[in-house]
């Protein structure tokens, strides 16, 4: 009842999906990089605050994008997906095996790569909290930028890193240190190709993420 209350009826029964099929505590290495052990947190700030980022995503999706095919880019269980009015087909590149069969458990996806991914294709493409754990991040982007349609809508989320940040997950008992980025150098980096629509804080004090949404630059 309390989770229905913080989160609403949907991410509530998401929860209980989640923490019914992982066993967090015993997988926690095999999982600490996505956003599992944070939707299922037993810290209802921590929870609400990784949600929250879905929802705002989701939001953002809903307003600016248009209809067709959707590339959610490190989409782990899915999440965002379960939150968005479907416009057309969902495609995620994953790596992990078990984060795609989770995602596959819950709904219709077709899982992909970037190499085999149709350039042009997608009329939308997420990449929440994921462009932060890659390495070259400007090539990462530019081989993104070549699959979303001319009219397509990128939304982006990442930690700030700020000071507050790390110590928000320290708290919260994350003490993996797998970032190679944060949020202001990774939109500095999406700039070079497309247009900001808008920005959102999550929360919006203090700001520990930020979520915007991106349209393709014409000509690019």
């Amino acid at each position: 009842m309390l989770d229905r209350l913080i989160f609403g009826h949907a991410i509530a029964e998401r929860r209980s999906a989640l923490r019914a099929h992982f066993d967090v505590k015993r997988q926690f290495e095999e999982i600490e990089e996505s956003c599992v052990p944070s939707y299922v947190h037993a810290n209802k700030a921590a929870a609400w605050v990784a949600w929250r980022r879905n929802k705002v995503a989701a939001k953002l999706y809903d307003q600016y994008a248009p209809a067709g095919p959707i590339l959610d880019f490190g989409a782990a269980t899915g999440e965002v997906a379960q939150l968005i009015r479907k416009r057309g087909p969902y495609h995620i590149i994953e790596q992990d095996d078990l984060l795609a069969a989770a995602c596959a458990k819950w709904q219709e996806i077709h899982r992909t790569t970037l190499e085999k991914a149709q350039p042009g294709a997608f009329a939308a493409m997420f990449a929440l909290d994921s462009l932060e754990h890659n390495e070259n991040i400007p090539v990462l982007v530019a081989q993104l930028m070549l699959l979303l349609r001319p009219d397509g809508v990128f939304i982006l989320s990442g930690p700030t890193e700020t000071g507050l940040y790390k110590l928000g997950r320290r708290l919260a008992g994350f003490s993996g240190h797998y970032h190679h980025s944060n949020i202001f150098d990774i939109e500095e980096i999406v700039s070079k190709h497309c247009t900001m629509l808008e920005a959102r804080r999550v929360p919006l004090l203090p700001a520990l993420f930020r979520v915007t949404a991106w349209q393709r630059n014409v000509g690019q």
